[in-house]
């Protein structure tokens, strides 16, 4: 019997390609379910609608990234950062044609826009929780906004780098986390912690 991330996954990668392929916008679940493979009353199971296919997209993307594990005690706070949205940028390359159709389309639908925007505050919340600063409180909700900014910057590079190694992708984030501390400090350590030893992606 199928487990049931194996079936999602499936569900994910159908969903990227024919994104590719055609455009987000339009793209029905029968449609995704018949190239997944899977049947339509499983698909809704895992996913009774378009917008949870993308959250489900993002929650494997957190995990990938969380995968990883913590980055280097020694590391600078700015470091850390880099690689942890660098590993995630590794992750979408994956499925890259199909993020940069849905990029494209989400405008024109705004409840996926909010919903994605709900999942990137999530996504950032355990970025800085794995560097090791904290993202709780007012200052917390400051730091997560600031770093999702920085990463929507640089997405819109990740859209357009055509470079083996993510060159472009990675001077970008370079120079805009460089602007973050510049312009507020928001990326400076405060009240020091150690980044967890192991963490699981929760909803």
């Amino acid at each position: 019997m199928e487990q049931a991330s194996e079936a999602e996954d499936r569900v994910i990668d159908a969903a990227m390609a024919l994104a590719a392929e055609d455009g987000w916008r339009h793209l029905a679940l029968s449609r995704i379910a018949a190239a997944a493979g899977v049947p339509l009353t499983d698909v809704y199971r895992h996913f009774p609608s378009k917008i949870s296919v993308l959250a489900g997209l993002s929650r494997r993307i957190d995990r990938a990234v969380l995968a990883g594990g913590p980055c280097e005690d020694d590391d600078s706070v700015r470091d850390r950062i880099f690689d942890l949205l660098m590993r995630r940028f590794d992750a979408l390359n994956a499925v890259r044609p199909g993020v940069v159709a849905v990029l494209k389309d989400l405008p024109q639908d705004p409840e996926a826009a909010l919903c994605q925007l709900q999942a990137l505050k999530r996504s950032m919340r355990w970025t800085l929780d794995l560097a090791g600063v904290p993202a709780e409180g007012l200052a917390g909700q400051i730091r997560v906004r600031a770093l999702g900014l920085v990463y929507l910057w640089v997405l819109r590079t990740w859209m357009q780098d055509d470079s083996a190694d993510m060159a472009k992708t990675m001077a970008a984030l370079d120079h805009r986390l460089s602007q973050a501390e510049q312009l507020a400090g928001t990326f400076r350590l405060v009240g020091r912690r150690e980044a967890p030893r192991a963490a699981n992606a929760e909803q």
